[in-house]
């Protein structure tokens, strides 16, 4: 096994072979941390979000938090429920987008696809930009450095997923376990301060809200807008059905269990922190001069920071367990859409609607490929909108409840299609036991998706009437652009297929076989490329010089008759100095003559150990063969010659001139190198033909 540079290796680990990839499956305590961080981690900002739409309209409207807050759970509880149904129908791990393409047809399912690839760049963008705020409440100094905080972070989290699934899940399980325990200790104190009648008091308590008068229409408009914002709590629940192949058999029964759980937590923990800080009074303003009191030269303390200095007390060491905790959670949220992102990308790959490059696994076994495109992808957005989450939550959330309502729809078509397909059995049949079962199964499938798809149009309705002129239209935007370039790809992929087809009407007539030396120099490079076609048996042999001055073509005829050289040597002028359109229509000119002869043309090419060596070489021999093999009837072989640079790479470093072997002189063993192992040439056979033309030094 060839070694990986070892830079490779210290980032990233030793490569892991493809047999060892059921042992990196995934148990379901350590697949929650993996795939429920972004929905767990949701509730340290979907709350803020909520108050802070609210409190754009006054004090008095916080009357309407618990009945948004409760509107948001109800959905959550049933997309969970959905979903449910979804991994135990398509536990391929397409999703929704599985689920849209074979129920709905192409379109759809592309437009799936797109707008969760969409929204998983956000999840990124907007959890690593909460995380760094949480950062800077705790440490306000930080703040001029937030844009490099969270690129830094995204680079992070990117070469630890690199490092593969069970690399991952280990260094995310404990900070995940941590949060939920922290902040569920928190609301189970809070809670009881409350009972005992020493409820919490938060530090913006004490600020009023500067507000503009409302009309009725304005009134629900915001109400609905504080709802759309509280919705981001319903992030990451598509993740697990999009990742179902990661974990360990039952798979489908691990990935139901993983995604009750996530619901049954997020749930607890938004319920409790939304209360909480109702209750201690947190006043969480979109501008932070509209707080009547506060310095709004200072950052704003999030609900979090708030809400955990009114319980604990500011500065206390579970407020900074919290604090940690809760950034640390919220970075990690980004691997959610680390995990989802490649394995999303791989399906469409497959599935010919994305490079095939998606679809390759790396040295740990996972799609590093679209890890790299995702990590680079969140880096320009956090990066353009600097890094503000106020800003990034409002393009945030509408790509998920695209596929929300797309998937649901899709599944009422799967739901529909088995209750036809037993109505159409005979009597007999319909009324058997087991026949009974499956039906009432279907029909509570139906039940739910059809309920969940209904909730999750009315949502993305909404969203998209809040969110619309706040940023939202660009994510609008982009969805289209991405479907359109995915059908491009499946149609370019299609027609590759199509004009590449096998058939029998395939007819073989080329007659005779030419070898071609190109030759600047005459080298030890070009020495080797000479022996390796003679090696070859080609039926004619001959070496080709693309002359740019006479001098330079003089003064290689006569060297090539001083050492003797066993082919004749052809000069072709080029006054304009181009190399590969002469040699082009030398061949075109050849074939004409002689008829339909295979033309291989060697080319000798440096191999170098060092990067700045490939600056240093003209690298032609590359820009030739690009172009020759736009020529009909025309084959290339690039003939590596290894500088000692390259012991680097390879580990060789003496050579014997080419042709000594074959030519009978004695010659030093070469050791090639490959990986840890050292594997000596076997020396020329005993049977060699003695009369074979070799290839002369001078004297």
């Amino acid at each position: 096994m060839d070694e990986p540079p070892i830079a490779k290796r210290l980032i990233l680990g030793d490569p892991l072979a493809s047999t060892d990839s059921d042992e990196h499956l995934l148990p379901k305590k350590r697949a929650l941390p993996i795939f429920a961080s972004d929905a767990l981690s949701s509730v340290a900002y979907a709350p803020q979000e909520l108050l802070l739409i609210l409190l754009t309209g006054g004090l008095a409207f916080l009357a309407f938090a618990p009945w948004v807050a409760a509107a948001v759970i109800v959905l959550l509880t049933v997309v969970v429920i959905s979903y449910r149904q979804l991994i135990k129908a398509y536990p391929s791990g397409g999703g929704d987008y599985e689920v849209a393409r074979k129920n709905l047809g192409e379109i759809p399912g592309v437009i799936v696809a797109s707008a969760l690839l969409v929204d998983y760049v956000l999840t990124v963008a907007v959890s690593v930009a909460s995380g760094v705020d949480n950062i800077i409440s705790a440490l306000p100094g930080l703040n001029p450095w937030r844009v490099e905080l969270a690129v830094g972070f995204v680079i992070l989290i990117v070469v630890v997923n690199l490092r593969g699934v069970r690399e991952a899940s280990s260094a995310f399980a404990i900070p995940t376990y941590i949060f939920i325990g922290s902040v569920g200790l928190m609301i189970v104190v809070g809670l009881f301060q409350i009972v005992t009648g020493n409820p919490p008091v938060a530090s913006s308590a004490q600020y009023a809200v500067e507000t503009q008068s409302l009309t009725q229409a304005a009134v629900i408009l915001l109400v609905l807008r504080a709802f759309s914002s509280g919705c981001s709590a319903l992030t990451g629940v598509e993740a697990v059905s999009n990742g179902v192949q990661a974990f360990r058999q039952p798979k489908v029964r691990n990935a139901q269990t993983t995604l009750a759980m996530m619901g049954g937590i997020a749930i607890l923990l938004f319920a409790g922190l939304t209360a909480i800080a109702l209750v201690s009074g947190v006043h969480y303003a979109e501008n932070p001069c509209d707080l009547i009191g506060f310095d709004c030269s200072q950052p704003q303390p999030s609900l979090m920071a708030q809400v955990s200095a009114a319980v604990f007390g500011m500065n206390s060491i579970p407020f900074f367990i919290i604090q940690a905790a809760t950034a640390v959670v919220l970075l990690l949220a980004a691997n959610t859409a680390f995990n989802g992102f490649p394995l999303l990308g791989s399906v469409l790959a497959r599935d010919g609607y994305a490079p095939k490059a998606l679809n390759t696994r790396g040295d740990r076994l996972v799609y590093s490929n679209g890890m790299i495109i995702l990590g680079l992808v969140a880096i320009g957005v956090l990066i353009v909108y600097q890094a503000n989450l106020t800003n990034l939550i409002q393009l945030y959330i509408i790509g998920v409840f695209v596929s929300f309502t797309i998937g649901q729809i899709g599944m009422i078509r799967h739901w529909m299609r088995g209750i036809r397909g037993i109505r159409d059995l005979p009597a007999d049949a319909r009324r058997s036991a087991s026949t009974r079962t499956e039906l009432f199964g279907l029909r509570k499938g139906l039940v739910i998706n059809s309920l969940g798809a209904t909730m999750t149009a009315s949502v993305l309705i909404i969203v998209t009437i809040t969110k619309f002129t706040h940023g939202a239209w660009l994510v609008f935007l982009a969805i289209p652009v991405l479907s359109f370039l995915m059908v491009g790809v499946h149609r370019y992929y299609r027609d590759v297929d199509h004009e590449i087809a096998m058939d029998d009407h395939i007819h073989f007539g080329s007659t005779g076989d030419v070898a071609l030396i190109l030759v600047n120099k005459l080298q030890k490079p070009v020495v080797k490329a000479v022996d390796y076609a003679l090696a070859a048996k080609h039926d004619k042999t001959f070496a080709v010089h693309v002359s740019v001055t006479k001098e330079d073509a003089a003064a290689l005829e006569a060297e090539w008759r001083e050492h003797r050289m066993p082919i004749p040597l052809k000069i072709i002028e080029s006054p304009y100095r181009m190399y590969a359109s002469p040699i082009a229509e030398f061949v075109k000119k050849y074939r004409e003559e002689h008829g339909s002869a295979v033309v291989t043309v060697y080319l000798p090419q440096y191999i170098v150990g060092h990067w700045w060596e490939s600056i240093l070489h003209n690298r032609r021999a590359r820009r030739i063969a690009q172009q020759l093999m736009l020529v009909h009837g025309v084959s290339i072989t690039l003939v590596p010659w290894l500088l000692d640079s390259s012991e680097l790479i390879y580990g060789r470093r003496s050579r014997a001139l080419p042709g000594d072997d074959r030519a009978g002189r004695a010659t030093a063993p070469e050791v090639h190198r490959v990986g840890r192992r050292a594997i000596r040439p076997a020396g020329p056979p005993e049977n060699a033909d003695a009369a074979e033309p070799t290839i002369p030094t001078k004297p």
